[in-house]
């Protein structure tokens, strides 16, 4: 999710972590402290199992394993925690959630932290669009034992931020007293007892605009935009969504989709693979009954149903 905020919380604390924006909120406010600290140490564990940006995380050794033939590794529980969790966005998704876009994703000049990607004049491709492994050719054996295809570059990008905030909200609900909203740069999930009326979580525009408040408890949300992570390039700018049947940035059909689900990982599931859809997401989300938000660029906006439409009704829902 790239686009969202938590209004009118209970207790609250924000700290930077795995190049993002991220928030605790408690209902319990003497439960916080030791939240954030939890988050903490469980973001420092992710950073070091999934980050492409990092040369000694395991998926950046797997990739120099992988960048001339098929290999393999040993993955930490977290890296297999996360791969499953990947596997699980791309069964939903029908392979629209790929986690072997890593190659594409580079190619397409997302090599390094964002602001040293926005910090270039411009983007030059080199070559065609590489080819997208497929995620059913990664394989897991046994407990730990991952093997990739060559020149597989496995990317978390649409996955891991979403299963973390997952899995820190039911860790902080299990461990401390009250309820908890984490929130990871935008990827939202609910654990434990919610505040009276619900968890408000505004959806925001790119420019920081609140577009719409709703009110969700025991739910995830989600927002997959095509206007926050850009670069430029020759060819035009590019954002950090790719169609894996294309190996290139996905059509920025709309400006960014907001799904709830029951998880923050399978909303974010929905949200990445409208992008992709372009404008085949609306029925394809409301067949898998996913309720979703989805802004055109001219400003308007289809609902699917289950979407708590705004009121008084300004913008379109679906007939």
């Amino acid at each position: 999710m790239d686009a969202a905020s938590v209004w009118d919380g209970p207790a609250e604390t924000g700290f930077d972590a795995i190049g993002t924006r991220n928030s605790i909120l408690a209902t319990v406010p003497t439960s916080l402290a030791e939240a954030v600290h939890i988050a903490r140490e469980h973001l420092a564990d992710l950073d070091r199992a999934v980050s492409r940006f990092r040369d000694d995380s395991e998926v950046s050794r797997l990739a120099r394993l992988a960048a001339t033939a098929d290999a393999w590794c040993f993955g930490s529980p977290l890296l297999v925690d996360h791969l499953d969790a990947a596997r699980h966005a791309a069964r939903l998704s029908e392979g629209l959630v790929d986690f072997t876009v890593g190659s594409a994703v580079i190619a397409s000049g997302y090599d390094a932290d964002l602001a040293l990607v926005r910090a270039r004049t411009t983007w030059v491709p080199s070559g065609p669009a590489p080819r997208v492994p497929g995620w059913r050719r990664v394989e897991r054996a046994g407990a730990r034992r991952i093997a990739v295809p060559a020149g597989t570059v496995l990317d978390f990008g649409a996955t891991a931020k979403a299963h973390a905030a997952d899995t820190i909200a039911r860790l902080l609900a299990s461990r401390l007293d009250g309820g908890f909203l984490v929130n990871l740069g935008g990827d939202i999930a609910t654990a434990g007892p919610a505040p009276e009326g619900g968890w408000r979580v505004g959806v925001e525009a790119a420019d920081g605009t609140v577009r719409q408040v709703v009110a969700v408890a025991g739910q995830g949300v989600a927002t997959s935009s095509t206007r926050l992570r850009r670069w430029a390039t020759r060819t035009g700018e590019a954002h950090h969504i790719v169609d894996p049947r294309t190996g290139r940035t996905a059509a920025a059909t709309w400006t960014q989709v907001t799904c709830i689900a029951a998880t923050a990982l399978e909303a974010n599931t929905g949200s990445t693979a409208a992008v992709v859809l372009g404008e085949d997401a609306p029925d394809w989300l409301s067949a898998r009954r996913v309720a979703a938000r989805l802004d055109r660029p001219d400003g308007d906006v289809v609902f699917t149903p289950g979407w708590p439409v705004p009121v008084p009704d300004t913008e379109r829902a679906p007939a």
